[in-house]
């Protein structure tokens, strides 16, 4: 057997091309089925067990799935912003906490929260350097990006402009990184976490101006008379807040009027939620409020009907691929028939050479499969990761 396994094996050296053809294709048969369980299962869990852990949710009316995903995940789809107003209704109730969350921007591609402290609270969130802001224009990085950017606390990372030409003049904010979060296994170590009012900062309705009484730019200054200085429109907003100009920013308006994306509710009890969802009933109500785990299950069990038809296509797939490789096999014979034959006349059975296309086949199944082991073993390493990429 070791003899037909040596040349089987230098014959399969000598036919690289045909040999990773068909290594490849044995390896995309058994690899797929198995890494597409494995990311489904893991894409479960953690909806399911993000969802579970948030009561309730309020928003705008509209679609329940974008509003979830966005609050919960820090999806892209960004839901119709409510007010502040909302955040009071619902305290005002005394039946749940609320905390406001406004997830609109991003910084260098990640997600910009904008909350308060008791979100850090809730979620079980512990700091690995640094501290929580405690000021303007500072921000708390989840693990996995001060991973990707290399980051730590005491750099700054800048919101990204929703577009390249912003002719309303708000200007991306470089915030200083106050701390640094430990790895949580969830979205939030994709998070940049601000305060809310930072939020509303980056997206213009509070900035500071330069004091034109002590600047030494004569271009920004149209008119100084006597005590009185008035200043050109070139007069930048600051895109930096710092301890010595912090008390030169302010919002613009009422602050109960002010954008946020959700109110993440906690409840007292099950009995104060489910009494504060039927205060949300109302046709002439303007916001709705959704259980997230409700909603989770609805994406699941389309996910599962989706996951019975990628694994009836990927069986019609692999069965066509066998088919497939038995005809090349079939073919390779008649190919080799002069090989066979001299192989035969040389003295060997049609046992020896049945010996010798079996340890052919054994290798390149024994290939494959070692590749497929190792592919399936790195997505189960990465699993988390992968979902959080590619799914979430």
């Amino acid at each position: 057997m070791i003899d037909s396994l040596y040349l089987a094996w230098q014959y399969l050296r000598f036919n690289k091309a045909r040999t990773l053809i068909l290594v490849s294709c044995i390896t995309i048969i058994a690899a797929l089925p198995m890494a597409l369980e494995i990311l489904l299962n893991e894409s479960e869990q953690q909806l399911a067990l993000r969802a579970d852990s948030s009561p309730l949710l309020v928003g705008a009316k509209g679609s329940a799935l974008d509003l979830v995903m966005n609050s919960i995940y820090f999806g892209n789809e960004v839901p119709e912003a409510i007010t502040m107003a909302a955040v009071e209704q619902v305290s005002d109730t005394g039946l749940a906490a609320p905390i406001p969350l406004y997830v609109r921007f991003k910084a260098r591609g990640f997600p910009i929260v904008g909350t308060t402290l008791d979100y850090f609270d809730f979620r079980g969130l512990q700091l690995q350097q640094g501290e929580m802001f405690v000021m303007l224009g500072q921000c708390v990085i989840g693990a996995e990006v001060a991973m990707k950017l290399n980051l730590k606390a005491g750099d700054y990372i800048v919101s990204s402009p929703e577009t390249l030409f912003d002719i309303a003049g708000i200007y991306p904010l470089k915030m200083k990184i106050a701390g640094v979060l430990a790895p949580n296994h969830s979205a939030d170590d994709l998070g940049v976490f601000v305060d809310i009012r930072t939020a509303w900062v980056i997206q213009g309705l509070g900035h500071g101006h330069k004091d034109v009484t002590k600047t030494t730019d004569s271009s920004v200054i149209l008119k100084k008379d006597k005590g009185n200085v008035t200043a050109n429109a070139k007069l930048m907003q600051y895109t930096e807040i710092t301890a010595e100009n912090i008390d030169s920013f302010h919002l613009h308006g009422d602050p109960t009027g002010f954008p946020v994306t959700a109110v993440l509710a906690i409840p007292d009890d099950d009995k104060a939620g489910t009494i504060l969802q039927g205060r949300y009933l109302g046709k002439e109500i303007l916001h709705q409020i959704v259980r997230p785990k409700e909603v989770i299950d609805t994406l699941m069990a389309n996910i599962f009907k989706i996951r019975n038809v990628l694994d009836a296509v990927i069986m019609l797939v692999g069965t066509a691929t066998l088919l497939a490789l038995i005809l090349v096999f079939s073919l390779s014979l008649r190919l080799r028939e002069r090989e066979i034959d001299i192989i035969f006349k040389l003295g060997c059975s049609r046992a020896t050479i049945a010996k010798l296309l079996g340890a052919e086949i054994c290798i390149i199944t024994a290939i494959s499969l070692a590749i497929c082991g190792v592919l399936v073993s790195l997505i189960f390493h990465y699993d988390q990761m992968l979902v959080r990429n590619l799914f979430i």
